[in-house]
């Protein structure tokens, strides 16, 4: 054979791309935040690692391309015992604040939605029941909820009524042996999956009150939310309640005003934070791994001075988000943290993993807007997080009230 026609013959390697390896160990804790977490807290931080690595990763994709609810994955976190967000039920071992951060984080790391279906399920529908239930209602429905048996919604926003949701005009109207509800909601995670939902509406005083709605009760129509390009994995809906009788049996004794309901969203704001530094510390670590084994201009991408520049700023704003959270956290620990702290933590956490997040993919470059190189997911996802539980404008109209002494709400 002739040297042309080996020439000729041979495929050129060099244009194969190679497999990257973007979900291996990198040092994601810069200033040593998480260095002193006790063994018991560790313990959940570390099932909520393994279980999005060997349970979630070989997946998520799949279900998020299909916009497919992830019913198995939704079941394991009951078994695992993922799904109580810190509150104390009986025959469960106790579950810190920072416990429940940490695994919040580690569900969002691995992927929005299923940080977003714990988030509902425990961090709303679970927490309303706890904190407003009667002792009856607290025995039978919150150990179905934390073993995933049954899925939990929680209907606060309406279609007219976002982040003005103290105007929520859904009606709950007296009737023997309970109340018929009327109205619609809308953005309710698993309020289409078939489990029960918490819907908020206002009695014939005006008060705002807490109800437990069975999902195929008459009346109730749960409609899945189709084209989104966020949280493809988790199933929100558009509720609408058509005189839906609620027996007195499912009404939450202790949900009698919209301060009821602010009181289970300020115990989730928080948590909102920490799933911002889950998907933060995502892009931040598929950026690292990504620089040092693609190979640009006859070397990685890690030896050119800019990109060292770029992975340096996320380094450090990483450690930003983290501090934050932390902080919070001890606070809320004390009982100290205050809604306008917790409201600064979500805003500049939500903020930041923005910031980190299209720093990864366009460190990515082409391959950043690949499902498999994971930083289009995660980048589509905080989109959500960072309207949800109040957007970055109201977050932002508490804060400067709490500075100005002045609200800009009205």
């Amino acid at each position: 054979m002739s040297i042309e026609t080996t020439l000729a013959t041979e495929f050129p390697s060099g244009v194969v791309e190679p497999e990257y390896e973007l979900w291996g160990e990198v040092d994601v804790d810069p200033a040593g935040v998480f260095e002193d977490i006790p063994a018991a807290d560790r313990a959940y931080w570390d099932r909520a690692r393994k279980f999005g690595l060997e349970e979630v990763r070989p997946v998520i994709d799949g279900h998020w391309d299909k916009a497919e609810y992830p019913l198995g994955l939704a079941k394991r976190l009951g078994e695992l015992d993922l799904l109580r967000d810190g509150l104390a039920l009986d025959g469960y071992p106790e579950m810190s604040v920072l416990a429940a951060g940490l695994v919040n984080m580690e569900l969002s790391r691995a992927d929005g939605s299923v940080g977003t279906i714990a988030a509902v399920q425990a961090g709303l529908a679970l927490r309303s029941i706890v904190d407003c239930g009667s002792p009856e209602q607290i025995a039978h429905w919150a150990p179905k909820l934390a073993r995933a048996e049954v899925l939990g919604a929680f209907a606060l926003t309406e279609p007219t009524h976002g982040s003005d949701s103290v105007s929520l005009e859904t009606r709950a109207v007296r009737v023997e042996g309970g109340y018929r509800i009327s109205g619609e909601k809308k953005w309710i995670g698993n309020g289409s999956v078939g489990g029960v939902t918490i819907v908020w509406a206002r009695d014939e005083q005006g008060s705002v009150r807490g109800f437990i709605v069975q999902q195929e009760w008459e009346g109730y129509t749960g409609t899945t939310i189709e084209g989104k390009l966020s949280l493809r994995a988790i199933w929100q809906a558009h509720i609408r309640m058509d005189d839906v009788f609620v027996p007195d049996s499912h009404v939450l004794p202790g949900a009698n005003s919209f301060k009821d309901t602010a009181g289970v969203l300020f115990a989730t704001r928080l948590g909102v934070a920490w799933s911002a530094v889950g998907h933060a510390t995502a892009c931040y670590e598929t950026a690292v791994q990504y620089a040092a084994q693609r190979i640009q201009f006859g070397r990685p991408l890690a030896a050119s001075q800019i990109v060292q520049e770029r992975l340096t700023r996320m380094h450090s704003e990483l450690a930003t988000m983290q501090l934050m959270v932390m902080q919070a956290t001890r606070r809320e620990e004390a009982g100290t943290l205050s809604p306008v702290q917790a409201s600064l933590a979500k805003f500049t956490c939500t903020r930041i993993a923005r910031t980190i997040a299209a720093n990864a993919r366009d460190l990515l470059g082409g391959n950043g807007i690949l499902l498999r190189n994971r930083v289009a997911r995660h980048i589509a996802d905080i989109e959500a997080i960072h309207t949800y539980e109040g957007t970055e404008t109201v977050q932002a109209l508490i804060i400067g009230r709490s500075i100005t002494g002045i609200s800009a709400f009205a």
